[in-house]
């Protein structure tokens, strides 16, 4: 028997079915397997200007999302939901009028925290054993302090790690994404009032597509991507 509360989500781990209930209604989406929706995940361009996401399933997204591993933990992603219309058209107009940015179901605008490493280093380890905790947080700062190259280069990495959990779980959840860096980063920043010391990486459309992605345009084979122990 499931049990929920108002505002309710739940993942049966024995069948993958995803479980959302509001005082409305109880719906049971069948997810996807972790192979096909690698497979089968597209950037998809087209969206039904409907379709809404309800918010136990942005909830779910993200709650996904930052579960997606970050260098000494310090879940330096920060995600910034677009719900407002009028802030949708700003985008838009700084995203070379791409209608995903206004048509998808959710836009997220996802961002770093270039400084996140020094902002309460114990927070991250709050939870950890002592010892752990003793090597890993006065370790933080030495490693990234006046290294500017590096937190941008952290900022990104853990950036695209989330927006992948992001995009396979839409997919598993029958949804369809775009992630996008077509778009003038400083405006965008504007728009969203993007604080100092923070980037922006991608933004993310996330919707029901009205039509689907173009063929692939040409997948290299393992043998020119793939090399063991050097490259020559």
């Amino acid at each position: 028997m499931w049990l929920f509360s108002k505002h309710e989500t739940k993942i049966n781990n024995s069948t993958g079915d995803f479980f959302t209930k509001n005082k409305y209604c109880l719906r049971v989406i069948k997810l996807m397997d972790t192979f096909d929706a690698i497979k089968e995940r597209r950037a998809v361009k087209h969206y039904d200007v409907n379709h809404k996401l309800t918010d136990e399933e942005v909830n779910q997204l993200l709650s996904l999302a930052v579960l997606s591993p970050t260098s000494f933990n310090i879940q330096n992603w920060r995600f910034v939901v677009v719900k407002d219309s009028e802030v949708r058209k700003q985008i838009r107009a700084a995203a070379w009028d791409q209608a995903q940015v206004t048509d998808a179901s959710l836009l997220l605008v996802i961002c770093a925290d270039l400084k996140s490493w020094k902002d309460n280093p114990a927070q991250y380890w709050i939870n950890a054993p002592k010892e752990a905790q003793k090597f890993l947080v006065p370790a933080m700062g030495p490693f990234y302090e006046g290294k500017e190259q590096l937190q941008r280069d952290e900022a990104m990495r853990s950036c695209g790690i989330a927006a992948q959990t992001i995009m396979l779980a839409a997919k598993a959840m029958g949804y369809d994404s775009n992630p996008m860096i077509g778009f003038d980063s400083d405006k965008v920043a504007e728009i969203i009032k993007l604080p100092e010391n923070h980037i922006i990486s991608m933004l993310i459309a996330v919707g029901k597509q009205t039509q689907p992605a173009m063929p692939r345009g040409g997948q290299l084979s393992l043998d020119k991507v793939v090399f063991t122990d050097k490259f020559s």
